[in-house]
C-alpha cells in the first residue's frame, strides 16, 4: 500500500498493492497498521454505498465540527471525478479544489481528512462508490456548497446539460456563504 502526500496538508491518494493471476486479482483496501505506519491514525465507524448512473454529481457535503467525518473513498464499480474543497482557514490551500479520477480499474483511494467540502461526478454509465467514516452521519450538522460555484471554478467533466443534481444540492451556498467552522 503506497501513501501519496498531496499539495493539500493531509489529503492523500492510498494505491493498494493489487495481486493478480488467472483467478482475478486480491489487495487489501483498508488495513490498520499500514495506516498507522503512515501516520493515519484513525478509527472507522461507518461504511457508505452508493450507485449512480451517468452524470450524476454528488456534492458538495460536510457536517460541521464536532461532527465533522474524515473519509477514505474508493469506486467498487466503474469512473468518478472525486472532487474535495479545502475548508479549513488557515490552510494554505484554503478555498481551493482537488479532483482525482477513481475507479475500478486503477484502484486508487483518496483519504480526506475533516475540513474538507467532497463531491464526485459519475463519468462512467454506473459506478458504485464506497467510503468509511470516522464519525456518524449527523442530520443536524449536515451541510454544503454549490458544485457550481464560479468562484471554485470545478470542472466535473459533465456537460450542464446531461448532470443530475439532487434538489437539495441545487440549493447548497456558495463557497463564500457557506457555513464553516474549520480551522488549520
Amino acid at each position: 500500500m503506497t501513501f501519496i502526500k498531496t499539495e493539500f496538508p493531509e489529503l492523500l491518494i492510498i494505491e493498494p498493492t493489487v495481486y493478480t493471476d488467472s483467478r482475478g486479482y486480491f489487495f487489501e483496501s483498508y488495513n490498520e497498521n499500514e495506516f498507522k505506519k503512515a501516520g493515519v491514525d484513525i478509527k472507522f465507524l461507518q461504511d457508505n454505498q452508493s450507485k449512480s448512473s451517468y452524470g450524476v454529481i454528488r456534492g458538495l457535503h460536510y457536517q460541521l465540527a464536532p461532527y465533522a467525518q474524515t473519509k477514505l473513498i474508493r469506486v467498487l464499480s466503474g469512473l468518478i471525478l472525486d472532487v474535495v474543497v479545502d475548508l479549513r482557514k488557515g490552510s494554505p490551500t484554503y478555498g481551493k479544489s482537488f479532483t482525482l479520477e477513481l475507479s475500478d480499474k486503477n484502484n486508487k483511494q483518496l483519504f480526506i481528512p475533516k475540513g474538507f467540502a467532497h463531491g464526485f461526478s459519475v463519468l462512467s454509465d454506473t459506478a458504485e462508490v464506497i467510503y468509511k467514516c470516522d464519525a456518524f452521519y449527523n442530520k443536524a450538522s449536515e451541510t454544503g456548497i454549490a458544485y457550481n460555484d464560479p468562484e471554485l471554478g470545478i470542472d466535473w467533466q459533465i456537460p450542464a446539460h446531461l448532470a443530475i443534481i439532487s434538489d437539495k444540492d441545487k440549493i447548497n451556498p456558495l463557497f463564500k456563504n457557506c457555513k464553516n467552522n474549520f480551522n488549520f
